[in-house]
């Protein structure tokens, strides 16, 4: 009969082989029958394996930062509907190829909202890709230029969730625009896509300089989605606000829609 330790090795149970003496020892002071202790040593692997295969996800994810939606401070962005946010953290929209966009200012938590879900995903074995869009703009053209676009395009389909950041702040040429939407169309109805953008649907002509274009993107983009448009006010300028080194002009509703209205002021020592 083969002894533990190289049985361990061969159905290459790592995380089980390492911990397998404090697991015994436990096992008698708890006074465990064969049944749960089988169970404890599962659940020991199981549990190494998940862990390790999520930290491999999140490195391939490229996120930015962690963040989850536990830190998100909802209280200081109302407008958001909490309902909403929750059922897309249970991720059925990734169960259903669909797709998300979040609008809003600069600084309102569009980004955090992206990455927190992006870390659900990863935790339910999805597989995830964060790019800004500048940075898929930049690796399509260069794959076009290189003669491998359809490889680089088929790569992008691969990732269960697509998160792509910071869509409006540059506009795109037609060229460009017209290879976005290539790629939209591949994860079309196949895999979900994650957008952030600054600029309303209505303005979306100007960032793809072209109506034409814009029009057909959004077609598949929102054909099945769902948009949180948030109307608040930045997160990194609420402290400094709070200690009076900025304040905002006056507007219909009293409060800024955008970071341009913020006028520093000077501060006193």
């Amino acid at each position: 009969m083969m002894a533990l330790e190289p049985l361990l090795h061969r159905l290459k149970m790592e995380h089980l082989q390492a911990s397998l003496d404090s697991l015994c020892e436990y096992a008698s002071k708890q006074d465990l029958n064969y049944r749960e202790f089988l169970e404890q040593a599962l659940a020991q692997e199981w549990g190494g394996r998940h862990q390790k295969g999520l930290e491999s996800r999140l490195k391939q994810a490229r996120l930015p930062w962690i963040k989850t939606l536990e830190q998100f401070d909802f209280s200081f962005q109302p407008s958001i509907d909490h309902k909403i946010v929750r059922e897309l953290a249970g991720l059925s929209f990734v169960e259903r190829g669909e797709n998300v966009v979040l609008l809003g200012p600069p600084g309102v938590g569009k980004t955090h909202l992206a990455v927190a879900l992006s870390v659900k995903a990863a935790e339910a074995g999805h597989r995830v890709l964060f790019m800004t869009l500048d940075r898929l703009v930049s690796t399509l053209m260069r794959a076009r230029q290189e003669n491998r676009l359809d490889r680089q395009l088929q790569q992008l389909t691969y990732p269960k969730v697509l998160v792509l950041d910071e869509m409006g702040y540059l506009p795109m040429t037609r060229e460009e625009a017209s290879l976005f939407f290539r790629l939209i169309n591949r994860r079309y109805e196949r895999a979900s896509t994650l957008l952030t953008s600054n600029k309303s649907f209505m303005d979306w002509g100007e960032i793809f300089g072209d109506q034409v274009i814009a029009t057909a993107i959004l077609d598949r983009l929102l054909h099945h989605s769902t948009t949180l448009n948030i109307k608040g006010e930045s997160y990194r300028l609420k402290d400094k606000r709070r200690a009076g080194l900025v304040t905002t002009l006056a507007t219909k509703e009293d409060k800024p829609t955008n970071d341009s209205e913020l006028v520093p002021m000077k501060e006193h020592r």
